[in-house]
């Protein structure tokens, strides 16, 4: 089932649409500071974008935080929205039932599905966003014997290439956890309607009101459990040493809302009654 499910995935246009948009506008703001060289100043614009004409090294950092706040979620949204609401509306989710194929192990395939799609966005960002920040500004300054100079980090101490991709890879996988559990709560609307669109827009008006309640004094109580609180934490992983405190509290985090987000979307399709 979970085979399926992938290959499925794999084969859907809009998955691969959602993957190239993703990928295109981290290179098209390459192209322009490339082109322009004027990159914002320290403290404005996108996170490391101000140091990425220097370095093509840290472009895959600045490109996350390009596509976090608002083009990753969407297409998360859109996919996850999709899982089971798409099968309903399209007529194939009780024929899909009528297998022996238990509703427990087809939500679960769901899940991984989407969580395939998480990773690999979040990977295809990584990697062509570094192919193009080498291509478009070089590995940075080189050492007197004509190596690659080290990175600056967030707290001025430099990293050696291999601690950056240490770091990258960190943040890959934070970040898809960060997804994943826009997923797995993009998979509970699904559950609940049999309309894509309106599960997707039930994610996407989630993280609008996170983000909206997240600067307000009066609900300072509830900020630390909003989805959209952690998002930021990968950034510690590039200071020196690493603030870890902020990335475990943001996995366990994410982590709970793809337990409660999953749990809920099985006890609403375990009892619901498909007649589509």
């Amino acid at each position: 089932m979970i085979g399926v499910e992938l290959r499925l995935m794999l084969h859907r246009r809009r998955v691969w649409l959602c993957w190239i948009l993703l990928c295109g506008l981290p290179a098209l703001v390459a192209l322009l500071l490339a082109t322009t060289r004027l990159a914002p100043p320290p403290g404005r614009g996108g996170a490391f974008l101000s140091a990425v004409v220097a370095n093509g090294q840290l472009f895959p950092a600045a490109a996350l935080a390009l596509v976090l706040p608002v083009f990753l979620p969407i297409t998360v949204a859109i996919v996850a929205g999709d899982a089971v609401a798409g099968e309903a509306s399209a007529g194939t989710l009780r024929y899909l039932l009528a297998r022996p194929v238990g509703r427990l192990r087809l939500l679960t395939a769901k899940l991984i599905s989407v969580a395939a799609f998480v990773l690999l966005a979040v990977l295809f960002v990584t990697v062509t966003s570094y192919l193009v920040g080498v291509a478009a500004f070089g590995f940075g300054a080189q050492t007197p014997q004509g190596g690659v100079a080290g990175i600056p980090s967030l707290s001025g101490a430099v990293l050696t290439p291999f601690d950056l991709v240490l770091r990258t890879a960190a943040t890959v996988g934070y970040l898809a956890l960060c997804m994943l559990a826009l997923g797995a709560v993009g998979l509970f609307f699904s559950t609940l309607t049999d309309s894509p669109l309106a599960a997707a827009l039930g994610v996407l008006a989630l993280v609008v009101a996170s983000a909206a309640l997240q600067p307000l004094d009066a609900a300072a109580a509830i900020e630390p459990f909003l989805p959209t609180s952690h998002w930021l934490a990968w950034v510690d992983l590039y200071r020196d040493p690493i603030l870890w405190e902020s990335v475990r509290t943001g996995v366990e985090v994410q982590l709970g809302y793809v337990l409660v987000a999953f749990g809920a979307a099985w006890a609403n399709f375990a009892t619901k009654d498909v007649t589509s």
